[in-house]
């Protein structure tokens, strides 16, 4: 089994940060409903970390995921499809998102054995 374990940077179009705040809300008071969604995705752990630079706002996407697992656009989950017209609406896709190189994975095999 393989895995693939990223850090991704997006950018979030000007005036939307009370939009992120309710999509945040929204993912974080459907938890159970979103933890629904990452087995469908082999999705192991996704964590969403938020940052401002300069008055410039961005989401950073990290996760660990699996092989052979659907594309949350293929989902027929509603909690995806919400999660989704978020996105649209907040992040700039005229930014290109900033892939940050992996340079060291470490889960202990206990983890890593259950991942299987």
């Amino acid at each position: 089994m393989s895995l693939k374990v990223e850090l991704t940077r997006f950018k979030v179009k000007p005036g939307k940060t009370a939009v992120v705040d309710q999509w945040m809300k929204l993912l974080n008071d459907n938890m159970s409903s979103v933890l629904l969604t990452l087995n469908d995705e082999k999705m192991y752990v996704e964590t969403i970390f938020r940052e401002e630079i300069e008055g410039i706002e961005y989401l950073y996407w990290y996760s660990v995921q699996g092989d052979v697992g659907i594309e949350v656009q293929d989902s027929n989950h509603e909690i995806d499809k919400k999660h989704l017209e978020y996105w649209e609406e907040c992040i700039d896709n005229e930014c290109r998102p900033v892939d940050l190189k992996t340079e060291v994975i470490m889960i202990q095999e206990s983890v890593l054995s259950t991942m299987k």
